[in-house]
């Protein structure tokens, strides 16, 4: 007997007595209250599930926190069902904007919500067939997990996703910088539009004007036909620019006027040609080091970084460790390996300087040489590669270090690496921002001209 589809009903409302006899046939339901625990709130599913979020039966004390629900159980999409005035409210929109793939206004036509649900489901599925099919890559779990670091990305992410802003990822290697860019554009309202990556330090110099604005026929030797650019092939839609930290300073000069005016000149052609491209560039290392040094421009910077954001770190986020290797575990095998505590406890133990791509590999390696289902922590090679435990990161200090530092490097990136506005943000004076920094070890990238504006670092605390 074929397994039905999980529904997951997320309702204040506990007197919709007619919605099992509405979805029994077809779907498994799940009903889910807002006022319950979150935290206890782990339905029991197959698959990836599609939701409903009944925003009309929300009190305004469950609103406040509904994201949190969202972002916390298993669907793939959600439907929002609202009263018609709640449209009126700039929150209520965002947050469908945000979550929510379609909405119905009450009262609901039963009818037409049965059929946007199976909607849903066919694109989930078309979606889970896509990563069956990578089921190598740890992009695909990048962003999953239910960690404040994780979270706190997504939300970001999903509001640059709402501009035709440029977006720039920063991100150690393994992060899932790659992902993050992927995330931008198909939460984006170009999402039906080309989505073009370029590998910047794949790009040899001297190919760079032909690859990136294509060329005319006969513009050099063996062009025997007219070639379309990558810039041009994602007009309308997005282009990527893979490692731009990787880019020569011939380079960046070649894409300025491109980044400026949103013209490319194919070689050989007698006009620039108008085209309509939302940037994303992903980087290792940040772009402002790069200037300092001299191996960028600050004009080409500028251009690509209007909107900012941080890939976490896996040892930033270690929360999530349970819900990724469950899942990686799941797309890399067919048998139901399974990790116990004594393995996660070494897992936490590791630094992981390779992020995910060190924890896909682990993973892969593990199930090779497991004699069981049970994945042990030598399996992993944890044991020999693994220090002793530091107890002290583990510590109240250690996570109240850790606190100090996502409000720092928080509120400087939505100011705009402004000290004086991401002191007023955390309702701190600038002395106790500059103390914090020099306690943490921290440096904003433009902590050199701050100093000489900031006649008050250094001095005594003031009202």
């Amino acid at each position: 007997m074929e397994q039905k589809p999980t529904l997951l009903w997320l309702s204040a409302d506990r007197r919709q007595n007619n919605i099992h006899q509405l979805f029994a046939n077809q779907w498994q339901l799940n009903r889910i209250h807002p006022g319950e625990p979150l935290h206890t709130q782990q339905p029991g599913c197959s698959g990836r599930p599609i939701g409903v979020c009944d925003l009309a039966s929300l009190t305004q004390s469950q609103y406040a926190h509904i994201d949190q629900w969202l972002e916390h159980l298993p669907a793939s999409s959600w439907l929002a069902i609202v009263q018609p005035d709640q449209l009126d409210q700039p929150q209520v929109r965002r947050l469908i904007q945000d979550y929510c793939q379609d909405y119905h206004t009450l009262p609901v036509d039963w009818r037409r919500l049965r059929y946007s649900l199976g909607h849903m489901w066919g694109m989930a599925c078309l979606g889970n067939l896509e990563v069956d099919h990578n089921r190598a890559s740890y992009q695909h779990f990048a962003l999953k997990g239910p960690s404040q670091a994780i979270r706190r990305t997504r939300t970001l992410l999903r509001r640059f996703a709402a501009t035709n802003e440029p977006v720039l990822i920063y991100g150690e290697n393994g992060t899932g910088r790659d992902a993050a860019a992927h995330f931008v554009h198909r939460e984006s309202r170009r999402r039906h539009q080309p989505l073009v990556t370029v590998n910047c330090a794949a790009l040899p110099p001297s190919l760079t004007q032909s690859e990136l604005f294509g060329h005319e026929r006969g513009a050099f030797t063996h062009a025997l036909k007219a070639r379309k650019g990558r810039i041009e092939a994602a007009d309308g839609g997005t282009l990527v620019l893979a490692g731009a930290d990787e880019l020569s300073p011939e380079q960046q000069s070649a894409i300025l006027r491109f980044l400026q005016d949103g013209q490319v000149e194919p070689i050989g052609a007698n006009h620039p040609t108008q085209v309509d491209v939302r940037i994303i560039a992903t980087c290792n290392t940040p772009l402002e080091d790069l200037v300092k040094a001299g191996h960028f421009r600050e004009d080409v910077m500028y251009r690509l970084g209007n909107l900012t954001v941080t890939m976490p770190p896996l040892r930033d986020r270690l929360e999530d460790l349970p819900s990724l290797v469950q899942r990686m575990l799941d797309t890399t095998t067919n048998q139901k390996h399974w990790i116990d505590n004594a393995t996660l406890l070494a897992m936490a133990r590791h630094n992981w300087p390779g992020n995910l791509r060190e924890l896909q590999n682990r993973l892969s390696q593990a199930v090779l040489l497991s004699r069981s289902l049970r994945i042990q922590p030598e399996d992993m090679g944890l044991l020999q590669t693994t220090a002793p435990m530091q107890t002290d990161r583990y510590s109240l200090q250690a996570f109240r270090a850790r606190a100090d530092r996502e409000a720092i490097t928080t509120s400087l990136s939505l100011t705009h690496q402004n000290i004086s506005a991401a002191a007023r943000l955390l309702k701190i004076s600038r002395v106790s921002f500059y103390r914090l920094l020099d306690k943490h070890r921290l440096t904003p990238p433009s902590a050199q001209n701050h100093n000489k504006a900031d006649p008050d670092r250094g001095q005594g605390e003031t009202s």
